[in-house]
């Protein structure tokens, strides 16, 4: 007996799997194990500090981001505000 299942508009769906990251590693160690390669353990194990390094600096970018624009947007306001002050 075959079940379907439909993904409608209301019903939510998760991935959950190893990914490439993990994929990778899990290869490198294996390969390290088994003596194909002859790498020292922190390049066996690249591919999870190499994506934590990049997850960290694009949350570092995204708030520098941020950080500048909420920087320009005070100045900004200061600006207008001693506009107003001279006018007056």
């Amino acid at each position: 007996m075959k079940r379907y299942y439909s993904n409608s508009s209301n019903s939510t769906t998760s991935s959950t799997g190893i990914g490439f990251t993990g994929l990778l590693t899990i290869a490198f160690i294996v390969l390290k194990l088994i003596g194909i390669i002859d790498w020292h353990w922190l390049w066996v194990l690249s591919p999870l500090w190499i994506s934590a390094c990049l997850v960290v600096a694009i949350l570092l970018l995204m708030f520098v981001v941020y950080l500048i624009k909420y920087i320009v947007k005070e100045k900004r306001k200061k600006a207008k505000y001693r506009g107003k002050q001279s006018a007056e």
